[in-house]
C-alpha cells in the first residue's frame, strides 16, 4: 500500500493545473481533453496499452509537441504560451524531463561530469570546482562510483546511463519531473533497483512527478494518484490503490487483470 505523501495534506494549491488538453494527428486523437491537478509533492501515474495517449500527453506537456486545444498552468502561468526562450529556461530550472532512452537525454560525447555539470551552468552556476564537487555528490547519490566522473556515458551500462539522466535532471533541485517510461527496457533487477533509487529522491526532495508507464507495478510503487488512458482519453482516476484495487472502468479492470498472477 502506497504511504501517502504528507505534501497532499499540507498543500491544497496544485502545483499544476491542466484542463482540456488536446492534440490530434489528422484524423487520429492523440489525447482528447485531458483535465488533471497535480499538487506539491505528488506522483501522478498515467497508464495505458501502446497507442493510449500516455506519451502524447507527456510530450504536450513538456513543450515537445504543439497542443491543439488546452491549457498548462504552472504556477499561476500557462506554459504553452510563453515565448521558447523562457519554456526553455523553465525546463532547465523547475522542470526537468527524464526519457526512456537515456541516450535521448544524455550528451554521449561529453563526460559524466560534464553531463550533470551543464544544467548547472545552463542555471547560472560558474566555479569550475563547485560544479565538479555538485557533479560528484549527485554521481554518488545516484549510485555511480564519484571516481568515473570523467568517463562518457558511452562507457556505462544502461541503467547506469539512466541513472545519470537522473542527476542531470535532478541536479537543479526541480519542482516538477516529467518521467516517460524511466524502467522501459531494463532488465528486472535492474528495474527494481532504479525505481528503489526514484522512490527515494522523489520522497527525500518532495518533487512532484507526471511518470507514464504501461507497467502497473511502477505505478503501485512510485504514484499517488493514477490516471488511465485509452483512445487519448482519460477513462478513470483516483488515488492508486483505490483505482488499482477497485477498478471501475471495464478497461481499467482489464489491465488490472492482464498482470494478476493466474
Amino acid at each position: 500500500m502506497n504511504v501517502v505523501n504528507t505534501a497532499l495534506v499540507l498543500e491544497d494549491t496544485p502545483l499544476l493545473s491542466v484542463s482540456g488538453l488536446t492534440r490530434s494527428y489528422g484524423a487520429r486523437i492523440g489525447c482528447k481533453d485531458v483535465v488533471f491537478d497535480l499538487y506539491p509533492g505528488e506522483v501522478m501515474g498515467i497508464v495505458g496499452e501502446s497507442g493510449s495517449g500516455k506519451s502524447t500527453l507527456l510530450s504536450c506537456l513538456a513543450g515537445h509537441l504543439e497542443t491543439d486545444a488546452g491549457q498548462v498552468v504552472y504556477q499561476g502561468q500557462d506554459v504553452l504560451t510563453l515565448p521558447e526562450p523562457a519554456r526553455r529556461r523553465l525546463m532547465r530550472t523547475d522542470w526537468a524531463f527524464v526519457h526512456q532512452h537515456a541516450r535521448d537525454g544524455l550528451r554521449m560525447n561529453v563526460s559524466a561530469g560534464g553531463n550533470v555539470g551543464e544544467r548547472l551552468m545552463a542555471g547560472g552556476a560558474r566555479h569550475y570546482g563547485n560544479i565538479r564537487k555538485t557533479a560528484e555528490d549527485w554521481l554518488e547519490r545516484v549510485e555511480i562510483d564519484p571516481g568515473r566522473i570523467d568517463d562518457r556515458p558511452s562507457a556505462f551500462s544502461g541503467g547506469m546511463q539512466q541513472r545519470l539522466q537522473i542527476a542531470r535532471g535532478l541536479v537543479t533541485g526541480p519542482k516538477l519531473v516529467l518521467m516517460d517510461e524511466p524502467t522501459g527496457g531494463l532488465d528486472v533487477s535492474v528495474q527494481a533497483r532504479l525505481l528503489d533509487l526514484l522512490r527515494g529522491l522523489v520522497r527525500r526532495m518532495g518533487l512532484s512527478v507526471v511518470i507514464v508507464t504501461h507497467d502497473i507495478g511502477v505505478v503501485r510503487l512510485l504514484a499517488d494518484r493514477l490516471m488511465v488512458m485509452r483512445h487519448g482519453q482519460v477513462v478513470e482516476q483516483g488515488l492508486t490503490d483505490r483505482v488499482l484495487d477497485d477498478p471501475q472502468h471495464a478497461y481499467t479492470q482489464l489491465l488490472v487483470n492482464s498482470v494478476l498472477p493466474t
